[in-house]
């Protein structure tokens, strides 16, 4: 087979939550299209957190080299502090030289036809850069999101590196991919010099291999809850004999499970910034509901996963008396966290209006889990473009307590009800990680 260089840095050990998944998935999808990938990535010592929890979803053909680098906070600093410039694109900007000097060799042994780099760590697409300007090799450069703002980064040296990057990558890239429509129409606005052929819109999705994994755990009983009902394609809660596995779709499949308990309980699995995805509003809409007398910790629980603020949110949920009903829990393996969202009654989103031409990767597990989805998120933004899309309306704007609690309550009795919507399964099926890597494919054998 061809060969095609990835340069990510998030690959597993690492531990986070739907971040490395997208490139994970080409490492181990691109093979069945006749490109067998090739893996550069950085040295587990500079991940914050680690897991072996998905090293047995690297294929065993698919060579991973691990380039000497470092986090310049937590190993180039003295007494917690350190030169600006050792942290400029990111943290992590001592990859540049192990990953150029390994991405090299690799490519003189292994002789690769393309090279592919992966954002949101800006060093990834820099060490892409070089190699292509070294090597000559074409290069194609997935954004996902967009590097640069009006005003981000917020800080005006670090913004001005990024788009220097950011226009060295676009003019010298023979294909940018981006994950949503106005991220790619943004950066097309742009350009406006840059070839139509360059600009590419593969979104990120669910990977059908490790969600068939997870049902087939909660089939045979390994899940610790169940699901509270069943959920109907697109539509309502629907009385399904318990244990039974009901179609929905042509190939995705739901685990029917008994309802355990009277209490509702929601999730939402990953970071919530203090700022992009500021949850307070929201804990105040809650705070005021159980003030009424309408929502109480015996009917609900909420649990955030992972939120990397713990600390800053725990002293706010007792000052407002609902940390009784919202439980803050660490992080956890990526398939338990999929077990997670199948054993709940419903699944949360946040996302600010400053991220409109983004969306949260774990929206289309949340779609694949077949859950309701409250999402607290602008109207106009994508976000709410693909939840509307898939048949998901219990939208409300993540600053707004008003319509939080409006919103939510609503939302919550549909659940009682059992007349709460799930995601369109013929929707759903159009965002497997497995469709986005046949995608790639295609892009790599118009190139290749």
């Amino acid at each position: 087979m061809k060969k095609v260089m990835l340069i990510a840095y998030h690959f597993p050990p690492v531990r986070v939550s739907s971040g490395l998944q997208r490139t994970l998935s080409f490492a181990r999808d691109l093979r069945e299209h006749g490109w067998l990938p090739m893996v550069l990535s950085i040295h587990p010592r500079s991940f914050a957190a680690t897991s072996d929890g998905q090293m047995m979803d690297i294929p065993s053909d698919v060579d991973v080299v691990r380039a000497l680098g470092w986090d310049t906070a937590r190993h180039l600093s003295i007494n917690g502090k350190y030169w600006g410039p050792m942290a400029l694109p990111d943290r992590w900007v001592s990859w540049w030289f192990g990953g150029v000097f390994s991405g090299l060799k690799m490519i003189l042994q292994k002789k690769p036809k393309i090279i592919f780099s992966t954002y949101p760590i800006a060093t990834a697409h820099l060490i892409g850069l070089t190699l292509h300007k070294l090597t000559r090799l074409p290069w194609i450069a997935d954004f996902r999101d967009s590097m640069t703002e009006d005003h981000y980064p917020r800080e005006i040296r670090r913004r001005r590196v990024f788009r220097w990057i950011e226009r060295m990558t676009i003019h010298n890239c023979c294909r940018a991919i981006f994950t949503t429509p106005s991220a790619l129409e943004m950066y097309r606005q742009r350009y406006p010099e840059i070839d139509e052929s360059v600009w590419v819109l593969i979104p990120n999705g669910f990977n059908e291999d490790i969600f068939r994994q997870v049902e087939e755990t909660l089939n045979s009983g390994g899940a610790s809850g169940g699901d509270r009902g069943s959920y109907t394609d697109g539509a309502k809660l629907s009385s399904v004999a318990p244990n039974h596995t009901k179609k929905s779709g042509d190939d995705i499949t739901s685990p029917i499970r008994p309802k355990q308990s009277s209490q509702i309980t929601l999730l939402h699995s990953g970071v919530l910034y203090p700022s992009e995805r500021d949850p307070n509003p929201f804990f105040r809409a809650l705070s005021s509901l159980k003030r009424e007398g309408e929502i109480d910790a015996g009917r609900l629980k909420i649990v955030l996963r992972a939120t990397g603020h713990d600390d800053l949110y725990r002293s706010t949920l007792v000052q407002l008396d609902i940390s009784d009903l919202v439980v803050l829990s660490d992080a956890i393996d990526y398939r338990a966290a999929l077990l997670e969202m199948f054993e709940v009654d419903g699944l949360l989103v946040f996302q600010s209006s400053g991220c409109n031409h983004q969306i949260p990767a774990k929206i289309y597990e949340y779609f694949r889990a077949k859950k309701p989805i409250f999402s607290l998120t602008d109207e106009n933004g994508d976000t709410a473009a693909v939840l509307k899309g898939a048949g998901l309306d219990d939208i409300v704007p993540l600053d707004d307590e008003t319509q939080i609690r409006d919103g939510f309550f609503a939302f919550w009795q549909k659940l009682q009800a059992g007349s709460a919507a799930v995601a369109n399964a013929a929707v759903t099926e159009q965002y497997s990680r497995q469709y986005a890597s046949k995608r790639l494919a295609e892009v790599v054998e118009s190139i290749g």
